[in-house]
């Protein structure tokens, strides 16, 4: 098994950093509602409580189950973990006098304190609490406080539990992950053995294992994810695969033949299958979000049905799931509000008789890349900016037309190239051209227009569960502007959208 650290997720915007940091020191972690807490194996070696937007003071605040993990395992609570262990268990929280939020400075008051080995007086940490720690029980120890917040940390007598009130997970807590190392190899005992290499090498073993002589189909598209999948599988299964890139007409312009092409280098079986028309008709009139999302789901399942049946005796579906999609399908109580589906997270309808397996569902987006690099894929393949999977209809907004689906193509060509020709494309997280449903006055020659809107979309993140607008330069800008309103017949304004995410999603539906 895996050694691991466990993440209890109580909502935090800032859970899934924490996961990120700890992979980023090769400590393999997995987050988990509070109130769905795994069975606490041998291979867990620690456990982290995340913050939350709850106050421990609420009628009926987050309450998980620590029986088996305090004063069993090491545990570390972070934020609203800190306030939980210690309001319930003698100590008291009440609501803080000013909102103690931003950048503090940590006076340590133990430094032989394990968490802070090494770790330098007065460094910068970063606080996002409305509650604090007003009393701590007896047993408990204050290890670092800062100017305004007199418990930031403290441990518990006889235990490994050891507990913070500001995030060492946010960049803007400068000796943070030195305090996660701390914790996972110093603490927790952890080898740090979490490594691309290590997960290839485990993986093809699973698969071959869990497949044996089984034939799999893999629906392509293209991108980082299904290309890092489908050379995994390809390297546990061979000639048992069966790739299927489908083209739903609601790709970037060139795309189809042009994927199909790159893959042709590969060694992957691949067949290329036009359902285009299949789309279209079951997009026509829809103009809702998650309607066209459900509508495309709903054709890509017929289309794959279809195929899987041409392949005789396919048993399995291969997606290229991965670790934010399988996030952010789980709420820590219950379902979780829609923000928008996720077009391969949920399973298979019961008719199709698939079994669903998936590769890189424990990994984030960097983590891919870096699977996919010590696999030796292609560069230009590894640095591809993410698509969404249903494609150009969530960037039309309103209903789908083939006339819409011209334009937004041609726009996003201009765009894309644009950014590759003047070498913005790799400081660039994510782009793409959105089709507005509102048209506005133009001029052109000595004609009065009236014409369609697009808006560029141009974000900076690294896993894409937060992300900041580019600052792209004004005149590159202006010259892509200025050659859209030019050569693509139907356009005649151009914006820039500058909305971060949160609140803004990085897609607009």
């Amino acid at each position: 098994m895996q050694e691991q650290i466990l993440i209890l997720d109580f909502g935090s915007q800032y859970t899934q950093l924490i996961a990120r940091r700890l992979r980023e020191i090769n400590v393999y972690c997995e987050i988990h509602p509070y109130n769905k807490i795994p069975e606490i194996t041998k291979d867990i070696k620690g456990v982290i409580l995340s913050g939350s937007p709850h106050s421990v003071r609420e009628e009926n605040p987050p309450k998980p189950n620590l029986e088996e993990i305090k004063n069993k395992i090491p545990l570390l609570g972070v934020c609203y973990g800190a306030q939980f262990l210690a309001h319930f268990y003698g100590g008291e929280v009440g609501k803080s006098n000013s909102r103690e939020y931003g950048r503090a400075h940590l006076e340590i008051k133990d430094p032989s304190d394990r968490l802070f080995k090494g770790v330098a007086d007065n460094s910068q940490v970063w606080m996002s609490h409305a509650d604090t720690i007003i009393k701590i029980p007896d047993n408990y120890k204050v290890t670092a406080s800062t100017h305004d917040v007199n418990v930031a940390a403290y441990t518990i007598g006889g235990e490994d539990t050891f507990c913070i009130q500001f995030h060492p997970e946010v960049y803007h807590t400068s000796e943070g992950l030195k305090l996660l190392k701390n914790f996972a190899y110093d603490i927790c005992g952890c080898k740090g053995d979490w490594t691309p290499a290590s997960f290839i090498e485990t993986t093809i073993s699973l698969l071959k294992t869990q497949l044996g002589d089984d034939k799999v189909i893999l629906g392509l598209s293209g991108g980082v994810d299904s290309s890092v999948a489908a050379m995994l599988l390809h390297k546990a299964i061979g000639t048992n695969l069966h790739c299927i890139f489908v083209d739903n007409g609601l790709l970037r312009k060139n795309e189809f033949e042009n994927v199909l092409d790159s893959y042709k280098h590969m060694g992957l079986n691949v067949k290329g299958v036009n359902a285009k028309d299949l789309f279209y008709a079951e997009l026509k009139g829809v103009s809702d979000p998650e309607k066209k999302r459900k509508a495309i789901g709903k054709v890509f399942i017929d289309v794959f049905d279809k195929e899987s049946k041409l392949e005789k005796d396919a048993k399995w579906l291969a997606q290229g799931t991965i670790y934010p999609d399988v996030i952010e399908s789980v709420s820590v109580k219950g379902p979780s509000a829609t923000i928008k589906s996720h077009h391969n997270v949920g399973g298979l309808p019961e008719y199709m008789k698939l079994k669903i397996v998936e590769p890189l569902r424990s990994l984030f987006k960097d983590e891919v890349r870096r699977v996919g690099r010590e696999l030796g894929l292609d560069e230009a393949l590894l640095g591809r900016h993410p698509f969404p999977g249903p494609g150009l209809a969530i960037r039309i907004l309103g209903d789908i037309t083939e006339e819409k689906i011209r334009i937004i193509q041609e726009v996003d060509h201009i765009f894309i190239e644009g950014l590759k020709s003047h070498n913005l494309y790799n400081e660039v997280w994510q782009a793409g051209a959105i089709f507005l449903p509102v048209q506005s006055v133009g001029v052109m020659g000595d004609e009065r227009t009236y014409e369609s809107v697009v808006a560029l979309r141009a974000v900076s993140s690294t896993d894409g569960m937060t992300a900041d607008w580019c600052h792209l330069p004004y005149e590159f800008l202006a010259k892509i502007s200025n050659q859209i309103i030019n050569k693509v017949q139907g356009v005649n304004r151009v914006v820039y959208d500058i909305s971060s995410k949160p609140p803004a999603t990085i897609e607009w539906e």
